[in-house]
């Protein structure tokens, strides 16, 4: 890993990543490097990883794996191959973090299993992600999402109380996979430039979606609780929740007896700050559906807009229930740089995420579209034969 200039500069230059991962945990992980300025080689099947085959699809042209592998070059290899292994290990000699997600053991019958690869590359850091790990009682078990969030508990919580265990709309056991793979590089990577060796780096969606949950965990591990579903209502404050308006729904956060006092004000029921059933939290929330009912009678009456504007004016955290679309859009989005263009070579100028995190010195953008498959094989072997792999 070669040291980069302070200033306009991307903090993972220099950085080389050997990205075997397909789908979504590990290519989510690598794609947060890759906005950072990291070199990231996509080491691909030759039918290619499979979100390549995934819709949305713009001129045969997967728009999910567009999203997901913003930044990357890509080569093509058949790890069965004696002669594309050697090739492996050859990028492995410039290659400062390896990252793969198949199942425990399938890098080791390949012969690039960790313990070959730090014996000969000390220096490697090598990022392990699958669904449960590399030990324990599921480690050789498959798993996808929707698993993870049913084997979690984070299912079971989700959804009405007098209703089914629901799904969230977004495939958050993935995607915590991949944040705690980058967060585990980061901190091996610091690690290393201490001690000059590489560590290895062993990530379970299912272990990163259950510490992604805190409240539920302190409720179930010190608490002795029993977490339940709770609809759009928080499970332990109130008000905090979605309530009905006259044209819609919005939601509203108050968590403390000085905004609730100011609250009751603002819905023009100042007693209520002095009601025994709402005077602390726990009350508030144990007697919540009492409290819903005072809401409903201001609210009902009123449009989402005008309820907004006045719980905001009044310093409470309030707003309406904005779509996906809508979010995008927002001048919030637009102006924090969450997504950015890229331009491809088939579908032209497109809009792609880009990691929230904003580094001073470094500007957001300037980044290339997902690649085609094997499409840096020509450039990346040519660079292996010169020595200017980085």
């Amino acid at each position: 890993m070669q040291p980069s200039p302070v200033q306009n500069s991307k903090p993972l230059e220099g950085v080389r990543v050997l990205d075997f991962t397909r789908v979504l945990a590990g290519p989510y992980c690598t794609a947060l490097m890759a906005d950072l300025g990291a070199d990231v080689i996509k080491v691909e099947a030759l039918h290619g990883d499979d979100y390549r085959h995934i819709g949305p699809f713009d001129q045969g042209e997967s728009l999910l794996f567009q999203a997901i592998n913003r930044g990357k070059r890509s080569i093509a290899l058949n790890l069965k191959s004696d002669e594309d292994i050697a090739t492996i290990k050859s990028l492995l000699v410039d290659t400062d973090v390896l990252v793969e997600n198949f199942r425990p053991g399938v890098m080791e019958k390949l012969g690039l299993g960790v313990e070959a690869l730090s014996a000969a590359f000390p220096a490697l850091v090598y990022v392990s992600v699958s669904g449960f790990g590399q030990t324990g009682t599921n480690a050789a078990k498959p798993a996808y999402d929707i698993i993870i969030q049913a084997m979690s508990g984070l299912m079971d919580v989700t959804g009405e109380p007098d209703g089914t265990p629901t799904m969230i709309g977004e495939a958050m056991g993935d995607v915590a996979g991949g944040l705690f793979a980058a967060w585990g590089t980061m901190v091996a990577l610091f690690d290393r430039s201490r001690t000059g060796k590489g560590r290895h780096v062993d990530v379970a969606l299912f272990d990163a979606l259950t510490a992604m949950m805190p409240l539920l965990a302190c409720r179930t591990l010190m608490g002795k609780d029993a977490p339940t579903r709770t609809g759009n209502r928080h499970s332990l404050s109130a008000p905090f929740g979605t309530y009905p308006a006259g044209d819609g729904h919005f939601a509203v956060a108050v968590l403390n007896d000085r905004l609730f006092e100011t609250f009751c004000k603002v819905i023009e029921q100042p007693e209520l700050a002095r009601d025994p059933r709402f005077v602390t939290d726990p009350l508030r929330r144990e007697n919540e559906p009492a409290l819903a009912e005072q809401i409903a009678l201001w609210a009902g009456q009123r449009s989402v807009a005008e309820i907004v504007a006045s719980l905001s004016a009044a310093g409470i955290p309030a707003s309406e229930i904005k779509s996906v679309a809508q979010a995008w859009a927002s001048s919030q989005a637009v102006e924090r740089g969450l997504a950015s263009a890229v331009d491809h070579p088939l579908l032209g100028r497109l809009n792609v995420p880009e990691q929230p995190v904003h580094f001073s010195g470094a500007a957001r953008g300037d980044r290339t579209a997902a690649p085609g498959l094997n499409a840096n094989a020509t450039e990346i072997l040519a660079e292996l034969a010169k020595g200017e792999t980085k």
